[in-house]
């Protein structure tokens, strides 16, 4: 895949900065904030269903201790597995809080703001697609496999529903670029040998693996497109000469893959950065990534406007 001319204003969770993650108020606010793509985290219910939702748990972010006592397995959290869809069509979903039951960013939207529902992937889509027809400004979406391994021994094929709903929606429709997205790559793996889906493969990559080496690179692009690390492997740190940074970009770039980073918060920069405009200057301008998941997308879309334009 080449390299883009522009690089991609992703909403990570929709615009949840400003409205609580993956409700579609906030992929609706992120729509409007101009992200070129919505990011859809998604997990099955215990009757099969898919739903755009983070956690595998759903302590963090709903009601469900509430509405649902009891519930809960030996290890104290609700899972997303134990319940059926229209149980879950009961919950609220809130601020996102630490275990310790503080919020985890108190300066976004407060708890006394309102809650708002769960919704199916094809929900979204459906969403997604009344958005575009409204406005006829084209939007992508960026759904994520979560803990295939897991959902597997669970009972339930998680990465093969999904592309089933997904090409049968979405990939469909071309006003609608997809991105699958995961962490597992032996998953990935699995679904193009498998099943050999023209949509495009990313290949997240967590802060404990390490920088990918040049030969991990050429392996990731034998079956994924691009990927998506962590910042923490592309950033470390400033010293009195300057940022510190890693040769992950220009090395994905050589093995022909796109560089997707995550995640860019205004209210959460990493050492060294004075401001939000610093560290996207330093990614977008410096060091050259395709597209950037980030918490404020209209922040995101503002710089590029400005400093890339088309």
């Amino acid at each position: 895949m080449a390299v883009a001319a522009r690089p991609l204003v992703i909403a990570h969770r929709g615009a949840c900065g400003y409205l609580p993650e993956h409700t579609l108020v906030a992929k609706a606010l992120a729509f409007g904030q101009g992200a070129d793509y919505l990011e859809q985290d998604v997990v099955a219910t215990r009757d099969g269903e898919l739903v755009v939702f983070h956690d595998l748990t759903l302590d963090e972010v709903t009601d469900v201790a509430t509405r649902f006592p009891g519930r809960q397995r030996a290890d104290g959290h609700f899972y997303c597995r134990d319940f059926d869809l229209g149980e879950l069509k009961t919950l609220g979903v809130g601020p996102r809080r630490r275990s310790g039951g503080e919020l985890q960013h108190p300066g976004r939207f407060p708890e006394s703001g309102g809650r708002f529902g769960i919704p199916t992937l094809a929900e979204e889509i459906r969403f997604i697609r009344g958005l575009i027809q409204a406005s006829g400004r084209v939007v992508g979406i960026y759904p994520e496999i979560k803990d295939p391994a897991w959902h597997r021994a669970a009972g339930i094929d998680l990465g093969a529903q999904m592309l089933q709903l997904l090409e049968s929606t979405a990939c469909a429709d071309p006003r609608m670029p997809v991105f699958l997205q995961c962490f597992d790559p032996a998953e990935l793996q699995r679904l193009r040998r498998e099943f050999n889906p023209q949509l495009p493969f990313v290949q997240l990559i967590g802060s404990d693996h390490g920088q990918p080496s040049e030969r991990e690179l050429e392996t990731i692009a034998g079956y994924a497109q691009a990927i998506g690390p962590s910042l923490k492997l592309v950033y470390r740190g400033r010293t009195g000469k300057g940022a510190v940074t890693t040769t992950l970009v220009d090395d994905a770039h050589r093995a022909g893959l796109l560089v997707h980073p995550y995640t860019f918060r205004s209210d959460d920069l990493p050492s060294g950065v004075a401001n939000f405009d610093e560290l996207l200057d330093l990614f977008l301008r410096q060091l050259g990534v395709d597209g950037l998941f980030t918490d404020f997308p209209d922040m995101a879309r503002v710089f590029i406007d400005r400093h890339l334009p088309a």
